[in-house]
């Protein structure tokens, strides 16, 4: 286990150059724990200078094998020199005892040494020996010591006393003397005669110096090599240090010797299996907890993986090169989670390493904690889901199809009638109706959607307000639940249903139904904790049905506030024809309104009309407005006059309700008032802030009839409204409408308005086409805003039922107009309505002459009923009277009222009109010719 010491221990750091084990430094950090701070400017230079100042084994090592090398060089070098010397002094005896043996045994000699002068013929033949020797000198001296020759003739012929009296004796030596030349080493060689008798002796002296100098000649050589050799000892030491400082990590002895043992420590007291698996599939390491839980053999290092007896899932995973992250794996009766993660990033051995970690006992924990998240997570998605839309019925739609398949297999829920049409529950009953059902096939046992339930006592539906939620682990087992219907309860076990649980719906502590959870199949029955979780589900989602039931009746109420304030028919009239289109917004009802208010005169007032708004407030602002605005036009009010006291309610009341916090203002609503004349054909419109009419002609151009800019109603500027007048051939359309079906989040005005006069451009449609063909084309999908649309053809009154007379004013003018209106009465069939006409206009006509001013004029219209009509140049508006007995006048406007349908004044700019209509009949006879009476010209 020691060889694969430092390859764990990198493992262990999971970084190069730092110790995971407290205590210990990291590669080139010094001692102790604390690292040292970076200088400005460092380099690798001070990292190098660090690391060799740190007390490390790599650099205990280089220092030592430093030493070493200096030494052993060293003592070479010495060695060497020594040797060198002793060898040259060797040298030298050896050349000097030679040279003196030869020159003492060369020819010729003798005769020399026994010649008058030696001297003269020695010493060339002394010196030619001696340069070819290498020697100092060689030196002759007689037995009485008197040199003859010598290397320095100033020694010739001295006596000269030295270690001579061996080779008198006839033997050559050798020895160090210090002579003339210095200390020298010198050889002694005899001469001797032809009887042996020794005559002289040579002498051959090399000095110490000498030898000394060519020693030193060769120590620069000695001490090249050796400095050589310490260079390459010294490159070779560093080179090991360097690679043991690698394996190291340049940690000292204590620092190596701490962490073996922490090494140890970690590796066999850690409650974790740790192995360690070579490249071949080899079992390189496994510690104490490892072995325990694999059961691993004694011997199992070193052995296959696939020798040693795991699970075949677990060997393949230990012998593959695949990561593992908390992988489960089963070890007999363990379930152990298996970490593996390769080596070879941290360090040279190419294997594994695989980490073993026991979760038999976490495992049931786990699962909790896994099934708390998944509900968690359940209740997240029930409240972002249940409640998209305010509609009941999908709202229990959302909660049963969110709970199934996450929590249930089958859920249904049923509700109360009255939470199904927006009204109170009725609280304890035993009738529910099936509202929604998710989980089942088309042939599923259980009632459909739509059915009517009834309860058994005791059970939610029954108890109402008490009700309280129950489990039914067992259906089989559930005598109660079996006996509401056996037939289809036992359809329902066939089916495989095995358990119930049953949640009332309950919101603002009343019950709005209930709500059914079953399983079936492989499922575990439902228990107590499943319940629990049952009613918060169900307890957050009765929230959203509740708020859409709440809404469900808030609108019903609006829209039936909103239809009895709308109009519920288009009136009879010969002026215009009619269609229209109304259509609330998804968000509810709003404030758009419309209206057809025939006028007297074969005239009629199409109204279009926008509160700002939805809801109840919006409907009831409507409804007010829509209701002034036929008050107003009851008094035959122009459009502009109408919108002036229009504006002017509208101020009173928002000034009114000022004081009340929940009574919003009325400002923001607009209106559009229009008149069209059948005699004339002129069209006479007034605007508040409201989107101008589109006119159609027949020839298919289309325009917009731009009134001057006015403010909507309420804003109390105190500008007066003005009218914009068009004059349309027969067959023209009138179209209004209202901004939403103009104008949305994805379209502007401008655009709007030309997408609208594309559909209404081309060929002539009816009023009821042109409404399918606007809303098909203009509406969007989901309309955010109320869309109202009215679409009126025009129509001219045909000129044979228009009669009209100009009056003087003459008191004796009123008898031939009278009768001549009289006849025309006649002449239209309408001979059962003269005597009526003629009382009428009698008396218009004489107010007029004697109270008007003129021009007077006459004017009768048939249409579908008979208007009289006299207008006049004045102002005043004649009023009805109660006249008293002895009065002889005031009794003709009440005798005008009395015989006319209706009457009324309408006031012009050029004076006033008084008219008075009679109602015609369906059963009219027809008209009759006669000849006119005598005296009606």
């Amino acid at each position: 286990m020691s060889g694969h010491s430092g390859r764990f221990r990198r493992w262990l750091s999971r970084a190069p150059g730092r110790s995971a084990i407290p205590g210990t430094t990291a590669a080139g950090s010094g001692t102790g724990d604390q690292q040292e701070e970076p200088c400005p400017g460092s380099g690798e230079g001070q990292r190098v200078r660090r690391s060799w100042l740190t007390r490390s084994v790599s650099r205990e090592v280089f220092l030592l094998q430093l030493v070493l090398v200096v030494l052993l060089v060293a003592a070479a070098v010495v060695v060497f020199v020594v040797q060198t010397q002793r060898d040259t002094m060797t040298d030298a005896r050896h050349r000097t005892l030679a040279a003196a043996e030869s020159f003492a045994h060369s020819w010729g000699l003798q005769k020399a040494l026994n010649s008058p002068d030696p001297t003269a013929k020695l010493q060339p033949l002394a010196e030619e020996a001696r340069k070819a020797s290498g020697v100092d000198a060689l030196i002759v001296y007689k037995l009485d010591g008197i040199t003859l020759t010598h290397s320095d003739p100033r020694q010739i012929g001295k006596h000269v006393i030295g270690p001579y009296a061996e080779a008198a004796r006839g033997k050559s030596f050798t020895r160090t003397f210090d002579g003339a030349l210095g200390l020298s080493v010198v050889s002694a060689a005899p001469v001797k005669d032809s009887s042996g008798r020794v005559i002289a002796i040579v002498a051959a002296p090399v000095t110490v110096e000498k030898v000394q100098k060519s020693v030193n000649r060769q120590l620069p050589l000695f001490l090249g090599i050796a400095i050589v050799a310490l260079a390459l000892a010294g490159g070779g030491a560093g080179l090991v240090s360097r690679r043991l400082r690698r394996q190291t990590h340049g940690l000292g002895p204590a620092e190596m010797t701490r962490m073996y043992e922490h090494h140890d420590a970690v590796l066999h007291a850690v409650r974790e299996g740790v192995l360690i698996v070579g490249r071949d599939g080899r079992l390189v390491l496994a510690n104490d907890e490892a072995r325990r839980l694999l059961d691993l053999p004694a011997d199992a290092e070193g052995r296959a993986v696939d020798d040693l007896g795991l699970d075949h899932r677990t060997a393949g995973l230990l012998a593959s090169d695949r990561i593992a992250t908390d992988e489960v794996h089963l070890a007999q009766d363990r379930l152990l989670a298996v970490n593996k993660r390769s080596t070879s990033p941290y360090g040279t051995h190419q294997g594994s390493v695989v980490t073993l970690r026991d979760t038999t006992e976490l495992r049931w924990l786990s699962g909790r904690a896994e099934v708390a998240r998944e509900r968690l997570r359940l209740l997240y998605d029930a409240g972002v889901r249940i409640g998209s839309t305010l509609n009941v019925a999908r709202t229990a739609e959302e909660l049963a199809q969110v709970a199934v398949p996450r929590f249930a297999d089958i859920v249904t829920v049923a509700l109360q009638d009255p939470v199904l049409k927006g009204e109170e529950p009725t609280g304890a009953g035993t009738e529910l109706r099936r509202t929604a059902l998710a989980g089942l096939t088309p042939d599923h046992p259980l009632y459909p959607v739509g059915e009517l339930l009834t309860g058994l006592p005791g059970t939610p539906a029954a108890e109402g307000d008490r009700a309280g939620s129950m489990v039914e682990p067992d259906l089989a087992g559930a005598s109660a639940w079996r006996a509401q219907d056996p037939d289809r309860a036992q359809r329902i076990l066939d089916h495989g249903v095995h358990s119930l649980a049953v949640v009332p719906l309950r919101a603002r502590g009343v019950v709005l139904g209930t709500v059914d959870f079953w399983r079936s199949g492989s499922s575990p029955p439902f228990d107590r904790e499943d319940l629990s979780f049952a009613e918060e589900l169900v307890g957050r989602a009765a929230v959203g049905i509740d708020n859409a039931r709440r809404f469900t009746r808030e609108r019903t109420m609006a829209m039936t506030l909103q239809r009895s304030l709308m109009p519920r028919g288009l009136p009879d009239q010969d002026a215009l024809e009619v269609a229209h289109r109304y259509l609330p917004a998804q968000a509810g009802v709003g404030g758009d309104w419309f209206d057809v208010i025939p006028l007297p005169g074969a005239r009629v007032a199409l109204v279009v009309g926008d509160v700002v708004g939805h809801g109840l407030h919006a409907a009831a602002t409507m409804g007010r407005l829509r209701i002034a605005v036929h008050n107003f036009s009851a008094l035959d009010l122009s459009p502009d006059e109408l919108l002036g006291h229009l504006d002017e309610l509208v101020t009173r009341l928002d000034r009114q309700d000022e004081d009340a916090d929940d009574a919003p203002a009325i400002t923001g609503a607009t209106c559009l008032y229009v008149v069209y004349d059948a005699v004339s054909g002129r069209v006479t419109a007034a605007t508040a802030g409201h989107l101008p009419p589109a006119v159609v002609h027949p020839d298919g151009r289309v325009e917009f009839l731009h009134s001057p800019v006015s403010p909507p109603l309420g804003l109390g500027t105190g500008l007066p409204f003005e009218t914009a007048e068009l004059t349309l051939p027969e067959g023209s359309r009138l179209v209004l409408y209202t901004d939403g079906l103009v104008e949305n989040r994805g379209r502007d005005l401008d655009t709007g308005l030309a997408a609208l006069r594309a559909v209404l451009a081309g060929q002539d449609r009816t009023p009821e086409d042109t409404c399918a063909t606007v809303m098909r084309e203009l509406l969007p999908a989901r309309s955010a805003d109320d869309v109202a649309l009215l679409v009126a053809r025009t129509r001219r009154l045909d000129p044979s039922h228009l009669a009209e007379w100009e009056v003087p004013r003459d008191p004796a003018a009123v008898g031939p107009v009278r009768n001549a209106c009289v006849r025309q009465v006649a002449e239209w069939g309408l001979r059962h309505l003269a005597v009526g006409a003629e009382l009428i206009l009698s008396e218009l006509i004489t107010n007029a002459v004697r109270h008007g001013a003129g021009p007077i004029h006459v004017r009768l219209l048939r249409t579908r009923s008979l208007f009289c009509e006299v207008s006049d140049g004045s102002s005043t508006s004649p009023h009805i009277r109660q006249a008293k007995d002895t009065d002889e006048d005031g009794r003709g406007l009440f005798l005008v009222a009395q015989f006319a349908e209706q009457w009324g004044t309408r006031y012009s700019a050029r004076g006033k009109t008084i008219w008075a209509s009679l109602a015609i009949g369906a059963d009219a006879p027809a008209a009759e010719e006669e000849p006119p009476e005598k005296g009606a010209e």
